[in-house]
């Protein structure tokens, strides 16, 4: 599923290339992430799986920080940090829940419309300026999202609306994300991770199923692959600029496509390939223009 971005300062140009290869390895970590995700949908309720996630990355914070979470847990505005966690915790549950009726890449492909979104959104509510050029980007990112689920036609499932609802609940995220820059990077993922577990557990035993021996891994590196997608992310985002890393974003689709072939032998259909090169290419163009209109105004 896309990942959180969270605002960072970034570094010389130097440390370009190692944040793109750290993204890369977060967009992969993230998309096994999914993958197991899918695999466990099968058999378990999308609510333990969501718990799941939470609960193994608390668990991993737990021990990196140790004795110092009470302290970074510390919030100068906890209303707002409260607000995007549920906004967290209402993606991954969207687009594991969408992931028991719908292919890995249909799902991705949909998902991944969130940029163009917070583009939008930045403009709506942060008072960022968007021109005709950049609404056309938008729309034309709907429209693949519209070819990939494909309303009115035989093939479509209401469960594809999910990730769809779940790419509007991201970029909400994200646009909080910006307002809490005030809070430090592990403030922030602690808020995500302890509510989501607080959350998550007081539902899970309304959907509980025994853990099968041979899922107890799986679950585990659900967990683990959703933990250090987060860090490489948050490194990524901090030695390199934002506008150069975006569209390594988007190399999620190859891999979803390709954990859907081998894990689950499901290949995307054309449909799915046309909307998902238009997302990809209104993604690029948005991002294009942003940057360009950065250079301009630098």
């Amino acid at each position: 599923m896309g990942a959180q971005r969270p605002g960072a300062q970034p570094g010389g140009t130097g440390s370009q290339g190692t944040g793109i290869l750290l993204i890369c390895l977060a967009v992969l970590c993230f998309t096994l992430m999914d993958a197991c995700a899918k695999h466990l949908t099968q058999d378990y309720h999308a609510a333990q799986v969501v718990w799941a996630r939470f609960v193994v990355n608390v668990a991993l914070l737990a021990l990196l920080f140790r004795g110092r979470m009470p302290a970074l847990i510390r919030s100068s505005q906890p209303g707002l940090q409260f607000g995007r966690a549920l906004t967290q915790i209402a993606s991954v549950a969207l687009f594991f829940t969408s992931l028991q009726f719908i292919g890995l890449a249909e799902a991705t492909a949909i998902m991944d419309t969130n940029p163009v979104l917070i583009t939008l959104g930045a403009a709506l509510f942060l008072g960022e300026r968007i021109g005709l050029r950049r609404i056309l980007g938008i729309g034309a990112a709907l429209a693949g999202a519209m070819i990939v689920i494909r309303p009115g036609m035989g093939v479509f499932q209401p469960a594809a609306l999910l990730p769809m609802i779940g790419a509007f609940t991201y970029a909400a995220n994200a646009l909080l994300t910006r307002m809490v820059r005030s809070d430090s990077i592990a403030t922030s993922v602690l808020w995500s991770a302890v509510t989501g577990a607080i959350l998550t557990s007081a539902v899970v035993p309304f959907f509980w199923q025994p853990i099968g021996t041979g899922d107890l891994w799986v679950f585990v590196a659900l967990g683990v692959f959703g933990t250090i997608s987060q860090a490489l992310l948050i490194r990524a985002f901090t030695i390199a600029e934002a506008g150069v890393l975006a569209p390594f974003g988007y190399t999620g689709l190859v891999w979803a496509g390709l954990w859907g072939w081998l894990f689950f032998g499901q290949l995307p259909d054309n449909w799915t390939i046309t909307g998902a090169a238009i997302i990809v290419g209104a993604g690029l163009y948005v991002w294009w223009r942003e940057a360009r209109a950065a250079r301009m105004d630098g």
